[in-house]
């Protein structure tokens, strides 16, 4: 391994775990290893592995362009920053582009989203449709992950949904092919790894497509607890999502992820971790078996 890799959001799940593949599956030298994050002491494991550790603030381009100095391949995992109404998100990775370009980088990798096109119902899809569309235009040889649904993410609706034994949703009989976070790592480290200068897009899922019933039917399966699903619609989702306690901007972020389910968006089913990673990816039923217990209470 002669270039020097680069990973953004390094203390983050994702980034730890492409991190965590890079070295340990794919053997690459510590020191060819660039980790970013806005606090270098959160990855003081990784730095004492011998990973180039060096702070980086999306908010702040001359910081970017600091930190990818030396590098030649950079993964930038976007960012968790949903403020819709100040369009922060975009500008961090607009910043991010814009310094890969001014630091020379030779490609240029992308966490993004399935079908982020300006018809998607996700509130969120323009910060990385507007982002792909960024990176083309820098003339940077690239490669975009749209990473789909993680399995984990059933966290937020599942606890709640199994103790009280109802499932509130809008997505209707659409389907979710939802993808272990891990499995993501795997890929997007291989293809970090690659010797390719090759543009790409994968679409990263899991192995199956499932309803939300499909999904209710298999947590009763593996919990033993009945789960019934109630389909409304989005504005009651809403009202009901925000009774919970969540900001109303943020309940409107998740219905829109039931809406864009519903419409079919998110359906797809692909072998692109198996196919980059070389490893079978985990099914729904594997991670559900595995976090019964957390997720039943």
């Amino acid at each position: 391994m002669t270039e020097t890799l680069l990973v953004t959001g390094a203390s983050g799940q994702l980034g730890r775990g492409v991190i965590r593949y890079l070295l340990d599956t794919h053997k690459v030298p510590p020191a060819k290893i660039i980790a970013t994050t806005r606090n270098p002491e959160s990855v003081a494991d990784l730095a004492l592995r011998g990973v180039v550790v060096r702070a980086a603030d999306f908010n702040d381009a001359a910081s970017l362009e600091t930190a990818f100095e030396g590098a030649d391949k950079v993964l930038i995992i976007s960012t968790g920053d949903l403020d819709l109404k100040s369009g922060r998100r975009l500008k961090q990775h607009k910043n991010a582009v814009a310094a890969a370009k001014n630091a020379g980088i030779s490609h240029l990798l992308y966490t993004s989203m399935p079908n982020p096109e300006p018809v998607s119902p996700v509130l969120f899809a323009d910060d990385h449709y507007s982002t792909e569309q960024a990176i083309k235009a820098s003339g940077i040889p690239y490669t975009i992950f749209r990473n789909g649904w993680y399995q984990e993410n059933l966290f937020m609706a599942l606890p709640h949904a199994i103790a009280s034994g109802k499932w509130y949703t809008s997505a209707g009989e659409g389907r979710v092919a939802p993808g272990a976070r891990d499995d993501m790592a795997a890929a997007i480290a291989a293809g970090l790894a690659a010797v390719s200068n090759e543009s790409k897009t994968y679409t990263l899922t899991g192995p199956q497509a499932y309803t939300t019933a499909e999904i209710a039917a298999l947590v009763s399966e593996v919990t033993g607890k009945p789960l019934d699903v109630v389909q409304v619609s989005d504005e009651a989702l809403t009202e009901g999502v925000k009774a919970s306690g969540v900001p109303e901007d943020f309940a409107e972020v998740i219905v829109s992820f039931d809406a864009n389910t519903r419409a079919g968006r998110i359906a797809m089913v692909t072998d692109a971790i198996e196919s980059l990673s070389g490893r079978t990816p985990k099914t729904l039923k594997q991670f559900l078996e595995a976090n019964k217990v957390a997720l039943a209470g």
